[in-house]
């Protein structure tokens, strides 16, 4: 499996595609993420097209198990950030 792409990297492609300068690709790109992470954890989501679907999910109250000690506990209610993947990408990946 090949390394993730960093930030720097990106930005990088970003610029190159953009036919623009590093500083507002970075730009772009801190816009954007602010944007996806302002509206999830107002309990919206964000549809990237091509890419999927960014949205927060509540779980509910549950009982877990410690693995070190086999003790079940009870977990409150919390919320997830989940990443549902567009079918044009996984198309594009399997090819």
């Amino acid at each position: 499996m090949a390394k993730p792409m960093t930030k720097t990297q990106l930005v990088a492609a970003l610029a190159e595609e953009m036919d623009s300068d590093k500083k507002s690709a970075s730009a772009a790109l801190d816009a954007i993420t602010n944007i996806i992470t302002r509206e999830v954890s107002q309990g919206g989501a964000v549809t990237l097209p091509g890419v999927g679907k960014i949205y927060c999910r509540e779980r509910p109250e549950r009982m877990v198990r410690n693995p070190a000690t086999g003790e079940q506990i009870k977990k409150e209610a919390d919320k997830v950030v989940k990443m549902t993947i567009a079918k044009a990408l996984k198309d594009s990946v399997n090819g």
